[in-house]
């Protein structure tokens, strides 16, 4: 399962712009990737996982702004379509591979 978190957050003060900071430096430090400037991706391997994840992003959110969490099965998501400029469509991620720990 793919989370997708997408958000819109004020930049117009400089409080705003460092609570938009940290919200984005947060993600990375759950291990999410940015595709675009306000859109953030990560794999998780179960529903319950995802959801977990969606739970502490809930957590960063800054007072203001709006904030989206959607959910994608592997299979939705393997039938996106990636577009830089007029050029042919790049696959999607691949998931990542299991980690095993000894």
């Amino acid at each position: 399962m793919w989370v997708w978190v997408l958000f819109d957050l004020p930049v117009g003060t400089k409080t705003e712009r460092k609570n938009a900071t940290r919200f984005r430096n947060d993600l990375l430090d759950l291990g999410f990737e940015m595709v675009q400037f306000s859109v953030y991706l990560r794999y998780a391997w179960s529903r319950e996982k995802a959801e977990s994840f969606a739970h502490k992003v809930g957590n960063f959110v800054p007072d203001s702004g709006h904030v989206q969490v959607l959910f994608f099965t592997d299979k939705q998501y393997a039938q996106s379509r990636v577009f830089h400029g007029r050029s042919r469509p790049a696959q999607p991620k691949e998931k990542p591979g299991q980690l095993a720990l000894f």
